[in-house]
């Protein structure tokens, strides 16, 4: 129910981060993204833990974002923010395909 208020209270509001902040979003958002979608999954196998959830959560984002900050000062922000983007929508297909196996199971 937050996650849905806080979608709705995001696209009525329009909110704009700072210009600093550009870089990390993305990661920080397809980080949550992760966690959200193993959380879903560990929750339809039956093995959700919400100590686990909150720091797959936070420790993923942390070292999300800290890579792109290291990626950055290296002058390769760029490459290191695709390939954890990348990592991570690969993490996301992974659960959802389980997902749909156990949901529907095809």
């Amino acid at each position: 129910m937050a996650l849905v208020a806080g979608l709705v209270a995001g696209f009525l509001l329009l909110p704009s981060a700072p210009s600093w902040l550009a870089p990390y979003l993305p990661v920080a958002v397809v980080s949550a993204l992760d966690a959200l979608v193993g959380g879903l999954r560990a929750a339809l196998e039956r093995v959700f833990d919400d100590l686990v959830f909150v720091a797959s959560l936070l420790t993923n984002t942390v070292v999300a974002v800290l890579l792109v900050l290291l990626g950055e000062r290296l002058g390769a922000g760029g490459a290191l923010t695709t390939a954890v983007v990348i990592v991570f929508g690969i993490r996301i297909f992974t659960n959802a395909t389980a997902l749909r196996r156990h949901l529907f199971g095809v």
